[in-house]
């Protein structure tokens, strides 16, 4: 070996040993670094389901879980069902009074402080579930953020039921004339469309619906479809089964932030809750179209029998939801917006999909129809 190489070789090794040296110390600085980066946070949620409609409120734990899961649990969000914290319609005036970091609950609860809040749920007539998810992904929802930041909230989708069932009933509606009187338990702006057609509706949370039922209380219920509907027992009181709920027929459920509380978290958990709410939007109605099918056939199995809102009564309430949307309109500038960008869009959505899905799932129903699958 020459004295150059040996040389070179001291020079390589003290080279080696003083980079190894930086490099430990610099882990040592980094780690102070990281630490604030990935800080220990713990953050509430309160929903407003009931713990034993498990597609809803676990729609919410699932959420948590991932969040939990993606931040190796330095950020934890603790679920509080329906009435733990606050009572199920107050869930989201827990977040803008600071009570919760959060909740998980739809938006048309609250349609008594503006209407617009129900514009971005579900209205009577308004799109499908996958409608909802292609307006709420291209721009939809950004337009109701700037109508929730005048009350110090940020939404994102946190799931979708599908077309609801139109509810259960303890005698058979058949015309217009059949809803007067008729105490109903239906959900937000949906009542104030159908009270002009004779219905009385009643907002109950999940939990406090078959007490009412049971009682006479209610003449009336929907909640949301066959998989829920069977674990709140309506059958035993209500067999008529009326579909389809026309009100909801694509019903988006937001997680409701508090604004400052989320733009306060580092910039990596922001994108972890942007992540997993995207999976729990996809998470609720997967498991819905999986569950409700067999629910059903349950269900009829127990005594319901299936009913369809007739023409009359569909045609009837149409053209009720749309003079109720002029008059909105005409008062609240935010209904008006948020309405006409959904209505902008549904004529397109229902020309493709009559024109593709339509057709394709109305041949492998009369395909059913058949047995023949």
């Amino acid at each position: 070996m020459s004295q150059s190489n040996k040389f070179d070789r001291r020079s390589f090794l003290t080279k080696a040993s003083v980079g190894g040296a930086a490099a430990a110390a610099g882990s040592v600085l980094a780690a102070p670094a990281i630490a604030q980066e990935s800080p220990t946070i713990n953050w509430r949620m309160t929903s407003s389901f009931p713990k034993s409609t498990d597609t809803l409120y676990g729609t919410g734990e699932y959420f948590c879980k991932l969040v939990e899961e993606a931040t190796d649990g330095k950020f934890k969000i603790q679920s509080f069902t329906a009435g733990e914290i606050v009572g199920g319609l107050q869930a989201a005036d827990a977040v803008m009074d600071g009570t919760v970091e959060m909740a998980h609950t739809v938006g048309y609860y609250y349609w008594g402080k503006d209407p617009a809040w129900a514009v971005g749920a579900a209205v009577p007539f308004s799109l499908n579930y996958r409608g909802m998810n292609a307006w709420n992904y291209n721009g939809g929802l950004d337009l109701y953020n700037e109508f929730l930041a005048q009350h110090g909230l940020f939404a994102l989708p946190g799931g979708n039921t599908g077309v609801q069932m139109g509810g259960w009933f303890r005698k058979e509606i058949n015309t217009v004339e059949d809803l007067k009187g008729l105490k109903f338990r239906v959900g937000g702006f949906a009542g104030y469309v159908l009270e002009r057609m004779g219905v009385v509706p009643q907002q109950l949370a999940g939990g406090d619906i078959y007490p009412a039922l049971e009682k006479g209380t209610l003449d009336a219920v929907e909640f949301t479809g066959p998989y829920d509907d069977e674990k709140l027992g309506f059958v035993k009181v209500a067999p008529y089964y009326y579909a389809p709920g026309f009100w909801e027929g694509g019903p988006t459920v937001h997680f409701f932030f508090s604004k400052d509380k989320l733009e306060g978290l580092p910039k990596h958990y922001q994108a972890v809750v942007r992540a997993a709410a995207r999976a729990a939007d996809n998470y609720m109605i997967s498991s819905y179209d999986w569950n409700n099918p067999k629910a059903l056939l349950r269900l009829v199995g127990e005594g319901a029998q299936i009913r369809s809102f007739s023409p009359e009564i569909m045609s009837a309430a149409f053209d009720v939801a749309n003079q109720v949307y002029d008059e909105m309109g005409a008062k609240h500038e935010w209904f008006k917006k948020l309405w006409d960008s959904i209505k902008a869009f549904r004529s397109e959505h229902y020309t493709y999909t009559q024109l593709v899905d339509f057709q394709y799932d109305y041949y492998m129903m009369q395909l059913n129809g058949q047995k023949r699958l």
